[in-house]
């Protein structure tokens, strides 16, 4: 994939790849720990059970956000998806879990976001950053707790 104005963020995660496969398709549960995410609904799954079609609800300070993406995978390490619906224009991404131990995977996401309004280009990039980066901890921090066995908490954006 290559997108314009696509961000990349890696981050070794402490936890096997299986679980960190499972926590990242698990996406009924994102609003229990990712913190832009409001809802999450598995509108189609594939005969294997992993979410096909999946829509989000993101709450801004001023607007909810909602978005329609779709899925494919090369389990267990790839998962990519792009947009097929919402208020967002596009968006399409990927991660890419490479196994480092038993118990260690790198997590690479790459992705791409067009909001369809115009936000200044240094903002955007930053804000896009930051956003990816955000979600890839806590991504980190989920899969890590459910390795340990321990509930995970919500974290607030700065």
């Amino acid at each position: 994939m290559s997108l314009r104005g696509e961000q990349e963020f890696s981050v070794e995660i402490s936890a096997p790849v299986a679980v960190c496969f499972d926590v990242i398709t698990s996406f009924e549960r994102y609003p229990e720990w990712f913190s832009g995410i409001s809802s999450a609904t598995v509108l189609q799954r594939y005969p294997n059970g992993l979410g096909r079609i999946v829509e989000f609800g993101l709450d801004m300070m001023l607007k909810r956000i909602r978005y329609v993406l779709e899925y494919n995978y090369k389990a267990p390490t790839h998962l990519d998806w792009h947009s097929v619906d919402g208020d967002i224009e596009s968006i399409a991404g990927h991660y890419d879990l490479e196994p480092l131990t038993k118990t260690k995977t790198r997590a690479t996401c790459r992705q791409a976001v067009s909001v369809g309004f115009w936000v200044p280009g240094a903002l955007k990039k930053m804000l896009e950053q930051s956003a990816l980066r955000q979600s890839v901890l806590e991504f980190k921090a989920a899969a890590e707790a459910a390795y340990a066995n321990k509930p995970v908490r919500k974290s607030k954006r700065a």
